[in-house]
């Protein structure tokens, strides 16, 4: 500051010797300059600056800082929302495919089981088919045994008959032996 302060006196001293009429009030009343005027507007001008500077920059400045501090922790908040929700949307989309797996192997499952019911039906019926066909020949050999006894002792009777006939003798006096002989000779051609 000195060494301004001694530069500018050293022009002064110059212009002086220079122009020796001219002093510095007569220069500056030259330029139109009051000097008085110009230091009060420098040193109002300087007060203006340090008001401005302690209750308007300082204040707006830390409010521009906190608004860029909360934009900043917003953007944060948002990227960190968006990696969040990838994660849920992938998550999700494993959930979707297991679900359509579980759901795949569910209806693999039921037709599994509708095969082997189909399977096991068809056995029972089958069983149950053979079984009313096992009946229906015991039945009809039980008919037809029947009807071969009941052939057998008509055919007895008719035997008898025609021995008597035959023989003309009594009925009294064949022998039953004699036709129960004749009886299961017949039995054992057939």
């Amino acid at each position: 500051m000195l060494l301004n302060l001694a530069r500018k006196s050293s022009f002064l001293l110059t212009l002086k010797t220079t122009f020796p009429r001219f002093t510095m009030n007569a220069l500056l009343d030259q330029l139109g300059i009051n000097w008085r005027l110009l230091l009060s507007q420098a040193v109002n001008f300087f007060i203006l600056l340090a008001v401005l500077t302690f209750f308007v920059y300082k204040p707006l400045i830390k409010i521009i800082k906190q608004r860029n501090a909360k934009i900043k922790e917003g953007l944060d908040k948002a990227e960190e929302a968006d990696v969040r929700l990838k994660q849920i949307d992938e998550i999700g989309k494993g959930k979707i495919k297991e679900a359509e797996q579980k759901s795949i192997d569910i209806i693999k499952g039921t037709e599994e089981k509708a095969h082997a019911l189909e399977q096991n039906l068809t056995r029972k019926a089958e069983e149950h088919q053979k079984d009313l066909m096992a009946q229906i020949k015991k039945s009809s050999e039980r008919a037809q045994e029947e009807a071969n006894k009941d052939v057998l002792e008509k055919a007895a009777g008719l035997v008898k008959k025609a021995i008597i006939k035959t023989v003309e003798l009594g009925p009294d006096k064949i022998d039953d032996a004699l036709i129960n002989k004749a009886i299961s000779q017949i039995k054992n051609e057939n």
